[in-house]
């Protein structure tokens, strides 16, 4: 596997991945110990199936408040249980763990409002922490990057594990400085938070190189334009139908043209490339404060 991965600041980034999942390993001493928190959803459960196959890591804790003390390996269907019951006490699990002294990784798929909470308790047990939740606000990522920074511990926060999604960032951002006119369309099959994670990283980053998009109606206020994200004119629409699947398309515009790029996602284990990435790497840094969505 070649990674080579360059952040700038928390909103604009370039990448260069090359990434497989390798067959499962025997555990060793040697292995990367990840806590999955959220371990019961159907994100943790891939998440698990994902962790245990790839190479120099392997699942030790499951938290969760549902399915208490069910064996992880079996609500995931594996072959063979795991031994590892789900747990409602992410506490316990850490204390447990710590006491390896193995290089540990908790992955927090859980809520917005108990991440700042869990990468404490995480720090606290010597553990660095992947962030992948919904909705996370701008002053909890700050607030864990000076609580991190002081605690020497990396902590990776996460809009998108999606490859494809970066990719189709990176394309974004090559293609704004050509164009003046900018759309973004997101579509999905249930009517969530909008717009939406990803949605917003992709306006921040284009807003971040300066240019001024759609001048001909910028100051619009009809909601039917979109909303507008930034002061430079990017707008983003969200459609919402049953069958749909996740999608995001950016449509830019010039004189007799229209290049558009666009990125579906079909099913959670799209997801599961960069979680894996993003394991090797945090357990690496110091300090990371890198939106990667």
């Amino acid at each position: 596997m070649a990674i080579q991965m360059h952040s700038t600041n928390y909103n604009t980034f370039r990448y260069q991945i090359c990434c497989s999942m390798q067959p499962q390993q025997q555990p060793s001493q040697n292995n990367i110990k990840v806590v999955i928190n959220g371990a019961a959803k159907e994100i943790g459960m891939a998440a698990v199936i994902a962790v245990t196959k790839a190479r120099g890591m392997e699942v030790a804790g499951a938290v969760d408040s549902h399915l208490i003390g069910e064996d992880i390996g079996n609500i995931c269907g594996m072959e063979e249980a795991l031994e590892i019951p789900i747990i409602s006490d992410l506490t316990m699990v850490l204390g447990s763990i710590s006491q390896s002294k193995a290089t540990s990784v908790v992955v927090d798929f859980t809520d917005a409002s108990t991440v700042y909470d869990n990468v404490k308790q995480a720090t606290a047990f010597g553990m660095n922490s992947v962030v992948y939740v919904p909705r996370i606000k701008p002053e909890t990522i700050a607030a864990l990057s000076a609580f991190c920074e002081k605690a020497s511990m990396g902590c990776l926060v996460a809009p998108t594990l999606s490859i494809g999604s970066i990719l189709l960032q990176q394309a974004a951002i090559s293609a704004a400085f050509h164009y003046n006119h900018v759309e973004i369309v997101e579509s999905k099959s249930n009517a969530g938070a909008f717009p939406s994670q990803e949605s917003a990283q992709i306006a921040n980053n284009l807003s971040n190189l300066g240019q001024l998009y759609n001048r001909e109606d910028l100051e619009t206020d009809n909601p039917a334009r979109g909303q507008r994200l930034g002061e430079d004119g990017v707008r983003v629409h969200s459609l919402v139908l049953p069958g749909l699947v996740s999608s995001t398309t950016i449509h830019f515009s010039g004189p007799g043209e229209v290049y558009s790029v666009k990125h579906d996602i079909t099913d959670v284990q799209c997801l599961m490339p960069g979680l894996i990435l993003a394991i090797r790497k945090v357990v690496r840094l110091k300090v990371e404060r890198l939106w990667v969505s």
